[in-house]
């Protein structure tokens, strides 16, 4: 199959250093299957509680395995990890960089391309979603443990699972790479115990081994008909964090969680759900919790501190991937600008934002005191889940017709069943809606509104300061035939608009009346692309009479440091900036929302509110406070 790049192009990315493959594959176990390697702890639990009417007899038991075992296989090893992780933005995963990969390769003012930046803010809308529910569920039911180790102990769980919660969000300031270190020798540990218990469990009911052979499924679909399907709520939930190896494949590259999947977690996984359902059918009343009453009696309190370690560190998987996604759509200009804190010297990607971190614990802890139980949660959970995969899918069908000419023919039909499925699991979610599925699901709409009203606001913004914009090329002729004073040093006004007199330079003439003896219009512009390639990353042009105008581009992935790159034109032959002489000047709008003009007076306000809250564009760029003058604007949309 081709690629478009199988690594990072640019020298810049962060590479992976001498770590080997063997290491990259233990740093994979430890952060990438976090959230699907804890998936046995709830799973089989949910598929046999009381509303889905199942009882736990050996069709059943056989059918409900073999269910999870095809899912495991389609959804993840087949779509994921096999095929749509050779989609990779230039070595960057996920959907928003898939969003963006889609997008370069249609034309820029096609209609098609307007669907696919919907398709890809709605999945990752749903991505916050899930982001919200993973660590509730995950260290909810690793903490219910206790329940069955020690029932005395069965009214702290609710306070010991929010207080884990509160201390992991507590401790995000400082970053993840010293308890990082860990992470891969933890998950490793607990693979290697599911693998152990289910081992431990089929020697007892060899006979549940059966459950691979894919007719057990169709089985217990042709028994139940049409009703079967609700069951695919359940099971969808053995695949959730499927989306991660595909988001998280920048941090390791393909080929160690490709490994690490085929030769290590996948069997780890389905052992364990196999010594589960050895378990039940030899014991049925262990159905009420058949992960932890599969362990050994005298492991049951070690297991119980071992699977909250391994959801935390799932939990720390997907707190990781907001921060991420977040990142990507700031840099793209789906949600505001926000503070972003570097926790590590020498790893790009290791960042912290306190905002999400903030309304990511609320909502977590919120979700807990609301649900109260895993088993709670399970109902709300895979709607997210299955949305964002269904999203996935569709814009691998467009990837694939646009990129893959040579295996379309059989990419096109694989996407076909894996919508049929996703699909079913969307269906088999919907119907629990009043259970606990709205709640991902408005989120979802919630974040999703918000991103596009920042999104369709910023272009009625630009359209606006345009309009009432004077242009460079007939506004400095006029300048210079009665010049004001020249002061030395070199001022650089930041303007959103290329070719459009910025709003701080006709406030400086007006309040200052004077102009410095080098003057610069510089623009950030956001590529496509995770890292602007070295050539495109800077484009000055000398407009006369000391005036220049600076196009500076970044990749969704970089840091826009706007100071470094101006001080890197001097080695690519550009001209050089003094920063001690240098003065930044930029213009803070104020927003009025008005009637009849564009977006509805509701949506105006909400832009209006999202713009006074975001982060100066002076903080992203990384402009030094000494050095900038703001003047203010105020602009009606």
């Amino acid at each position: 199959m081709q690629r478009p790049n199988p690594t990072p192009a640019n020298a810049e990315h962060p590479g992976h250093g001498k770590i080997g493959l063997t290491g990259l594959i233990v740093g994979a176990v430890g952060v990438v299957f976090g959230d699907i390697g804890t998936s046995p702890l709830y799973t089989l639990k949910e598929a046999f509680l009381p509303h889905y009417g199942l009882t736990p007899d050996h069709p059943t038991v056989l059918g409900v395995l073999s269910l999870i075992f095809w899912a495991l296989m389609i959804v993840v090893t087949l779509k994921y990890v096999t095929i749509i992780m050779r989609a990779d933005n230039e070595g960057e995963g996920g959907i928003m960089a898939l969003m963006a990969l889609v997008q370069r390769s249609l034309p820029r003012t096609s209609r098609t391309g307007y669907i696919v930046g919907i398709l890809g803010i709605f999945g990752a809308s749903l991505f916050f979603g899930d982001g919200v529910i993973t660590p509730a569920i995950t260290t909810l039911s690793a903490i219910e443990g206790l329940g069955v180790a020690a029932p005395q102990l069965h009214h702290w769980i609710l306070p010991l699972t929010i207080g884990v919660l509160v201390l992991l969000f507590m401790t995000q300031r400082f970053g993840t790479a010293r308890v990082g270190k860990v992470f891969g020798p933890v998950m490793l540990f607990w693979f290697v115990s599911l693998a152990a218990i289910g081992v431990y469990n089929i020697i007892q009911y060899p006979q549940v081994i059966q459950a691979l052979d894919p007719r057990w499924g169709i089985r217990f679909f042709a028994e139940r008909g049409m009703h079967g399907i609700f069951i695919l709520g359940a099971v969808v939930l053995a695949v959730t964090g499927g989306e991660a190896l595909y988001a998280d494949m920048g941090h390791f590259g393909a080929r160690p969680i490709r490994y690490g999947w085929y030769f290590f977690v996948l069997p780890a996984l389905m052992l364990n759900y196999l010594g589960q359902g050895a378990l039940v059918l030899g014991h049925p009343e262990a159905v009420v919790n058949p992960f932890y009453l599969s362990v050994p009696e005298w492991g049951r309190i070690p297991m119980v501190v071992l699977a909250a370690a391994a959801a935390i560190i799932a939990s720390q998987a997907v707190i990781t991937g907001a921060y991420s996604v977040t990142r990507q759509a700031m840099q793209l200009g789906y949600i505001p600008r926000m503070v972003i804190q570097h926790t590590s010297h020498t790893t790009i990607g290791q960042i912290y934002i306190p905002w999400i971190n903030r309304v990511l614990m609320v909502s977590v802890i919120t979700v807990v005191l609301l649900f109260r139980s895993s088993n709670g949660l399970a109902s709300a959970y895979g709607v997210s889940v299955s949305g964002t995969m269904l999203i996935d899918t569709l814009l691998l069908v467009m990837f694939a017709r646009a990129s893959w000419p040579q295996w379309r023919r059989l990419v096109l039909p694989l996407c076909a069943i894996f919508a049929i499925v996703e699909i079913a699991f969307l269906v088999a979610n919907g119907v629990k809606f009043l259970d606990g599925a709205w709640f991902p699901l408005a989120l979802g709409v919630l974040v999703f509104t918000l991103m596009r009203t920042w999104r369709h606001g910023r272009v009625l913004l630009h359209a606006e300061i345009r309009k009432e914009g004077l242009q460079l090329d007939s506004f400095l002729p006029g300048l210079m035939l009665a010049p004001p004073t020249r002061v030395p040093g070199t001022a650089i006004f930041l303007s959103a608009q290329s070719g459009v007199v910025p709003h701080a330079l006709l406030h400086n003439l007006k309040h200052n009346k004077v102009l410095h003896e080098r003057n610069v219009f510089l623009t950030a512009e956001t590529l496509n692309v995770p890292y602007a390639p070295k050539d495109k990353r800077l484009k000055i042009s000398a407009i006369g009479d000391n005036f220049y105008q600076v196009l500076v581009r970044f990749g969704f992935m970089e840091v826009p440091d706007v100071p470094l790159a101006l001080m890197r034109s001097c080695d690519q032959g550009g001209i050089y900036f003094d920063p001690m002489d240098t003065t930044y000047f930029a213009s803070r709008e104020t927003i009025v929302a008005t009637k009849h003009r564009g977006m509805p007076v509701w949506r105006d306000k909400l832009f209006a509110v999202m713009h006074r809250n975001a982060a100066p564009a002076t903080n992203f760029f990384r402009i030094p406070g000494n050095r900038l003058v703001e003047l203010g604007a105020q602009v009606e949309i």
